[in-house]
């Protein structure tokens, strides 16, 4: 685990491939925090009234990111949030940039090797476009590795269970929990 940060942080954002746990951990930290949790996927679905998938085969990729980007500086300035990005979100510089010196937000990067993301998502190719790409997939892992890892706070995943991301998360952003 690495971390670069000493204020305790307004929000906590979680990025990294699918699979290493962003959706299971955000609610976990949020509830043990009091705060909000907030899926951008599932925003941006709601939204637009239709899947990710769907727009990714209607509009694109690239219409699906600037959709997205315009999402998260949305959702961006809230405070007391816990926000999980789409593992490609982190790809966009303007994305990356703005989540890196944002005041007050911890990007945290959930680290998983790619077989765990093979085992845990094994199944949902349906509904996840990158891994419906078999051709692509470990090509785009590596690719967005190095930029997951410029992260205010990485953390390696894949032998923790959630409860033990979430307590991780929350020890190195010096956040205590409130009493249940």
């Amino acid at each position: 685990m690495t971390s670069s940060t000493s204020i305790s942080p307004a929000r906590i954002v979680l990025t990294g491939f699918m699979g290493s746990g962003k959706s299971t951990v955000g609610p976990l930290i949020a509830r043990r925090l009091g705060w909000r949790f907030t899926d951008v996927d599932s925003v941006i679905e709601s939204e637009a009234g239709t899947t990710i998938a769907e727009i990714f085969a209607s509009k694109g990729e690239s219409a699906f990111r600037d959709l997205e980007y315009a999402t998260i500086v949305r959702l961006i300035s809230a405070e007391e949030l816990v926000l999980a990005l789409g593992g490609g979100a982190i790809e966009r510089d303007g994305t990356r940039n703005m989540l890196l010196h944002s005041p007050g937000t911890l990007l945290v990067h959930l680290e998983v090797k790619l077989q765990t993301t093979l085992a845990r998502c094994s199944g949902t190719e349906d509904v996840r476009p990158v891994l419906a790409d078999q051709a692509n997939l470990a090509a785009r892992y590596q690719c967005r590795l190095p930029l997951y890892r410029t992260a205010h706070l990485n953390l390696c995943t894949d032998d923790l269970t959630p409860e033990q991301v979430a307590a991780s998360v929350l020890q190195a952003a010096g956040l205590e929990a409130k009493q249940l």
